[in-house]
Parts: structure tokens; sequence; C-alpha cells
């Protein structure tokens, strides 16, 4: 099973950053501001059970976070 995921990526023709959940073929939102994305993107993650995968400047993932069914979840559980 494909993981769902959303990506918060830099926008680079028009400024801003982008939410993009990669099975549209369009951007699913734009923001002004990296902060405005990854709130509107946190709540569709957890809503929609996605991954939340944001991205910096140069194109790097930065700290991402699973909302839903982990494919590889950790081997210790007591944490």
């Amino acid at each position: 099973m494909k993981r769902k995921e959303i990506h918060i990526v830099p926008n680079t023709d028009k400024g801003g950053w982008d939410a993009n959940k990669p099975e549209l073929s369009k951007i699913s939102k734009h923001f002004d501001t990296k902060q405005d994305a990854m709130v509107w993107s946190r709540n569709q993650a957890i809503k929609e059970g996605r991954e939340l995968i944001p991205h910096g400047k140069d194109g790097k993932i930065q700290n991402p976070s699973s909302h839903g069914e982990d494919p590889c979840p950790p081997k210790d559980k007591k944490n």
C-alpha cells in the first residue's frame, strides 16, 4: 500500500510555499509563508491520515511526521 503524503515545497515561480499531494496533478494550495503552509498541511495530514513532509528552500526534507498508518513503524514498542 502506497503511503499518502503532503509535501510543503518552495514555489520558485510565484514565491511563497505550496502544499502538494503527489497523487494530484496540480498544487493543493499556495501560501505566502511556510508557517501558514505547515499549519494548513498539518491539519490536512491529521484529518486524512497522511505523512507530512516539509522541505527547505534547498529542497531537502526537514523533519517529516506521520499522521496515519505508518508502513514502517518502529520495532521498539516501549516508546
